[in-house]
């Protein structure tokens, strides 16, 4: 009986004392995800969507039926736009991230019949600052000196033109990319 009364007393101590800020809420903002839009090549502020898109990061496998899809961001999607995770790297050195971005996957939604797919890579480069948040969530990364470029992985690029709408990445409410098709 003893003892369960001092367990009852110790959790009950234990909840009391835990402070707002020992915990991280959920709203608090974290290290973003770079955002990027897909915008029409002839009328530039006009959203498009780019169909069946497949998003992959570099080094993972470029076909889903592989065992290795964890690379796998998005899957044979429509989308307008795609939020892309940047590596971490060391504080104000340049980091370098590559995305695999392929237009009309090979397999279709609707009745899995072939299409000819364009693979084009984009490389994101950045340096990383750490920023402190709170003693509950510790420390989030920003990505300053935003760089974006694009090359054709099969001959010929479906992407037109790439904008870095701002230099740093600090939140994921703006978008950061515009990619014109």
């Amino acid at each position: 009986m003893k003892k369960l009364k001092f367990i009852i007393l110790s959790l009950l101590v234990a909840l009391i004392s835990c402070e707002r800020d020992d915990i991280c809420a959920e709203s608090t903002p974290t290290t973003p995800r770079l955002l990027v839009e897909f915008y029409n090549i002839n009328e530039q502020d006009e959203l498009k969507t780019v169909p069946r898109l497949t998003v992959y990061g570099e080094g993972l496998a470029l076909n889903p039926t592989d065992d290795n899809t964890d690379g796998t961001l998005v899957y044979n999607t429509n989308a307008s736009s795609v939020e892309l995770p940047l590596i971490v790297g060391v504080e104000d050195e340049t980091t370098t991230t590559r995305f695999v971005l392929e237009k009309d996957t090979n397999l279709r939604l609707d009745d899995n019949s072939s299409t000819n797919s364009n693979i084009d890579i984009i490389t994101i480069s950045y340096e990383t600052e750490f920023v402190y948040v709170s003693r509950a969530c510790g420390y989030k990364s920003i990505f300053k000196n935003l760089e974006v470029t694009f090359e054709a992985f099969d001959g010929s690029t479906w992407i037109s033109n790439i904008i870095e709408s701002v230099e740093n990445v600090e939140n994921e409410n703006t978008v950061h990319v515009q990619i014109l098709h």
